[in-house]
């Protein structure tokens, strides 16, 4: 009997159907993931199961009886806890205090809040995940982005009364964590299953997907097109399960060699035209922190060709709210302007449009807002306003963090083809098979210094994985 059965479940917006008929069995004592591209249903699904949104039809059970999940309270009454993709975080208040944020706050006498007892409790939350560099009494605000979401990952682990918890919900739960905070995540997710509990995880990286999950159901259109061991499926048709075609390749051949012309020196490194130079290095060795000192004032750096996509792009790259035309072309209103001082909407939206075709956007026009996009438009909505001021280097931080392997493949094709025309790119990424890739050469980033510069050809992800924790792996250095 599964712990978690969902039937029938069906909704849909205006008309327009999200999700179809699909069904979802969560076992107890597994982890079960949850795949699809961006816009396959799978953020309204968890929405539904979390009593944040109604489904049109839908038959739930928990331990065979029926249930119907009308609120975010009643969900928890139900024993499930979720962690969200977007981080709804209270920045002005303390770690504690986010933590403990929807429920009952210990108290002395029953009236004075026990802050003592608070930070203690969140102190435990945060232990469960071996985390002790985090102050409990710190402003959320202050907090790095990987931090934060290891905060809200510790709240759903948060012992307190009534229903415990039975089946944990993660979105995208990983994305915004290094590797050695993720392996930390994995080892607790592995003892909830120990204990007979359940996960249902959500996440683009395949490759983690199949190391951690026992069990996938893939979303397709509002579909649920498949569900079964994943011992018993290949990556490659994993991919071709959620996209609905198959992908020889995860990323495109290089089509053009780097040329020796610098385009950009400084800082350590060095990059040539038509180069992609990969930066490697654990959380907080300062990868982005170069990239943002490399691009400086943004005015300057887009005069002097130098464009960069931000590893934040909800909070960094856009403007939510406004319509993709205008997040295009904010930063190039003087330069796309008639005699510099007169651009028209007309004028905006034929640029945009354009540009939106060169990076493969799906929208239904220039228009529309960006916050109506999937993930992976989103942030091919940013690679848009990047490449309209025409740049020489582009700067990448954790570019496909949060975007689907169809999207990926997608901007990854870009890439290759902004290289072939002679633009040199640097590359952070968290992802060291994506580093490995797609780089011709790999920095790597140890105290916020660059130690070593190799051949990415051949490399081993052991081996850079070695090099980003300074211990010597008899990689050969290049220029």
């Amino acid at each position: 009997m599964p712990l978690l059965a969902l039937e029938n479940v069906s909704k849909a917006y205006a008309g327009v159907p999200v999700l179809r008929g699909v069904t979802l069995h969560v076992e107890a004592g597994e982890i079960h993931a949850l795949m699809g591209e961006n816009g396959a249903g799978k953020s309204t699904l968890i929405r539904i199961i979390a009593g944040v949104v109604a489904p049109d039809t839908a038959d739930i059970r928990i331990d065979g009886r029926p249930v119907v999940i009308d609120s975010p309270a009643t969900a928890r009454q139900l024993g499930l806890r979720f962690i969200h993709q977007e981080l709804n975080v209270v920045p002005t208040l303390s770690v504690a205090e986010n933590i403990a944020m929807g429920a009952a706050y210990p108290r002395r006498a029953g009236v004075l809040v026990d802050w003592s007892r608070l930070n203690a409790m969140a102190v435990e939350a945060l232990e469960t995940l071996g985390i002790t560099h985090i102050d409990p009494c710190a402003k959320m605000a202050s907090l790095a982005m990987g931090d934060r979401m290891l905060v809200k990952i510790s709240a759903a682990f948060l012992a307190q009364g009534g229903t415990p918890a039975r089946l944990y919900v993660m979105d995208e739960p990983t994305a915004a964590l290094s590797r050695e905070e993720a392996e930390r995540l994995f080892a607790v997710l592995r003892e909830i299953r120990r204990a007979g509990n359940s996960v249902l995880y959500v996440s683009h990286r395949i490759d983690e997907v199949m190391r951690l999950c026992d069990r996938a159901t893939v979303l397709r259109d509002g579909n649920a097109v498949d569900s079964g061991s994943l011992a018993d499926i290949t990556h490659d048709d994993l991919v071709a399960l959620m996209i609905g075609r198959r992908i020889a390749e995860a990323y495109p051949p290089q089509t053009a060699a780097p040329t020796d012309e610098i385009v950009f020196a400084g800082h350590g490194l060095a990059v040539r035209a038509g180069e992609i130079l990969g930066i490697a290095g654990l959380a907080g060795a300062g990868q982005t922190e170069l990239l943002r000192t490399i691009f400086g004032r943004p005015g300057a750096a887009w005069k002097h060709r130098i464009a960069y996509v931000p590893r934040e792009r909800r909070a960094e790259g856009l403007v939510a709210t406004r319509p993709i035309f205008e997040n295009i072309t904010l930063p190039h209103l003087e330069a796309r302007a008639l005699g510099g001082t007169w651009l028209t909407p007309r004028r905006e939206k034929r640029f945009a449009a354009r540009l939106g075709e060169e990076v493969r956007l799906r929208a239904r026009g220039p228009a529309q807002a960006v916050q109506e996009l999937s993930g992976g438009n989103q942030q091919k909505v940013v690679f848009a306003k990047a490449l309209a001021g025409d740049p020489r280097l582009l700067l990448l931080d954790d570019p496909t963090r949060g975007v689907d392997v169809g999207a990926k493949f997608d901007i990854y094709t870009l890439i290759r083809e902004m290289t072939a025309k002679g633009m040199a790119v640097i590359l952070v990424s968290s992802d060291l098979p994506e580093l490995l890739g797609l780089a011709d050469r790999i920095a790597v980033m140890r105290g916020g210094a660059i130690t070593a510069t190799v051949a990415a050809k051949g490399l081993a992800e052991e081996d850079l994985l070695d090099l980003c924790y300074g211990r010597g792996s008899g990689v050969e250095a290049v220029a």
